[in-house]
């Protein structure tokens, strides 16, 4: 028995070229994975609409109700979430860069607004302070105009 020695020749070029195209094509796959499962989503859905007796009158018609606001050449949307009787969520969408960058005074003087709305949970009484009093008035607007979509006909 005769053991025939092999030899083989590994080009380093060729297994880095290789590993290369391995770590390519599982990134590709992750990719794909990752963009087609559904998202989780993180806001609460909203709860079906119950009947409304004549007993008990609700404020609203519970949903997310949205007003486009514009701001030079870019839209961003002001999301409601209300329920039956109170507003639990308002929130900026589609917000980017540029128009935090633009209106520096945006995001501080949405966020006043909002923990006012939470408290007082109408538009009734908000105040804002006098350097952002433009930027305030058109995000009370919007979210008027929000309000307005969700109220309920009495």
């Amino acid at each position: 028995m005769s053991a025939k020695t092999k030899i083989v020749v590994l080009h380093m070029k060729e297994l880095i070229y290789t590993a290369i195209f391995a770590a390519l094509g599982i990134l590709f796959i992750v990719l794909l994975v990752m963009m087609f499962l559904p998202d989780k989503e993180d806001s609460p859905a909203p709860k079906e609409e119950e009947p409304v007796t004549s007993d008990a009158v609700s404020l609203y018609i519970p949903g997310i109700y949205t007003t486009e606001l514009v701001l030079g050449n870019q839209t961003i949307d002001v999301e409601v979430i209300v329920d039956k009787d109170s507003i639990t969520s308002i929130r900026m969408v589609n917000l980017n860069d540029a128009v935090t960058t633009m209106y520096p005074l945006l995001e501080p003087a949405f966020e006043s607004i909002c923990d006012q709305v939470y408290e007082l949970q109408t538009l009734e009484g908000v105040t804002y302070a006098t350097e952002s009093k433009y930027t305030s008035l058109v995000l009370l607007e919007a979210i008027q105009n929000s309000l307005n979509k969700a109220m309920a006909q009495q």
